[in-house]
């Protein structure tokens, strides 16, 4: 019997027609008993025994993870961001990769504008205070007034764009690999984007390229009181160097939902002006349903055209 493993953390398996499907034809779908991120030795010990595809989460998937799992074939991300995979290892060993990048895009940019409004406002410092039987009449700032910065103008910064313009804040971007910036978006250098911005948030990639892509330098450039927010990927950030940069009082406050070790036990816990989650951004109920279908279709598609499917 042909095996298929989905390693995310969580996946309803009974509502998606594409895997019923395949369990019609017979397939045997093992799923993640950790309910968790799997490690690189977790991963192939639910893929060793002969699975041929794998819907997958954002556990490396590396050469030796490859070597171990001879009969794979397809993966199919649940999920956009393909930088826990090594796609060279795995052209070269001819699995297919796929993934789904616009399923996930609405629910991280709502996460994403829900950052920007509870910071400028303090919403959370607020209701805390108020639940320790203070009544603060805290001043916070409009998102009208602001300049936001987009780092990565893909699927996701596209939306946060369109969001962040329908209230009337001024939207500028870099993106050295986008073709066309919309009409309303004034397109700068990183450096002009750091210095001009008030409130920067980050929708790109993780690579070598991008690793601590803001780190201390890129902190003092920034303008005095910026906010950071970062839902695309641990990593993108120097999580050390943003503590410093908030306990100086160089920066306004920051919201992250992804980190370069997850779960997160840093600095940042301890501060106050600092919102984190726990790498929530497609979980979003509508967004989520999208995204497992279309992994799940991925993955059907995938295996037909290998000839896995008759």
């Amino acid at each position: 019997m042909n095996t298929l493993v989905i390693s995310t953390s969580s996946f309803g398996i009974d509502q998606n027609p594409p895997l019923q499907q395949l369990q019609q034809q017979g397939f045997r779908i093992i799923t993640n008993p950790y309910k968790r991120k799997l490690t690189e030795d977790e991963i192939i010990g639910l893929l060793k025994d002969g699975a041929i595809g794998l819907i997958a989460g954002i556990e490396p998937l590396t050469e030796r993870v490859f070597q171990a799992a001879p009969a794979l074939k397809v993966i199919s991300r649940c999920g956009a961001g393909l930088d826990s995979v090594d796609l060279a290892a795995a052209q070269s060993r001819g699995i297919a990769v796929l993934n789904t990048p616009e399923a996930p895009a609405q629910a991280v940019a709502e996460l994403t504008m829900g950052y920007i409004l509870g910071l400028l406002r303090q919403i959370s410092e607020i209701d805390q205070a108020v639940r320790s039987g203070e009544w603060p009449r805290t001043q916070g700032r409009l998102l009208a007034a602001q300049t936001v910065g987009i780092v990565g103008l893909g699927h996701i910064g596209r939306r946060v764009a369109r969001l962040c313009r329908a209230f009337e804040a001024a939207v500028i971007a870099y993106d050295p690999f986008a073709t066309r910036m919309p009409d309303d978006v004034t397109s700068v250098s990183f450096e002009q984007l750091l210095q001009q911005a008030d409130i920067i948030t980050l929708h790109l990639p993780y690579s070598a390229g991008t690793h601590h892509l803001l780190d201390t330098q890129a902190f003092a450039a920034m303008k005095p009181e910026a906010i950071v927010i970062n839902a695309a990927r641990g990593g993108l950030i120097d999580e050390d160097a943003l503590a410093q940069a908030l306990q100086s009082g160089k920066l306004a406050a920051a919201a992250l939902d992804v980190f370069e070790q997850e779960p997160y036990r840093g600095p940042l816990l301890a501060l106050h002006h600092v919102t984190v989650t726990s790498h929530v951004g497609s979980l979003a109920r509508e967004s989520r349903q999208r995204m497992e279908t279309e992994a799940a279709e991925n993955l059907l598609q995938g295996l037909t055209r290998i000839g896995a499917i008759r």
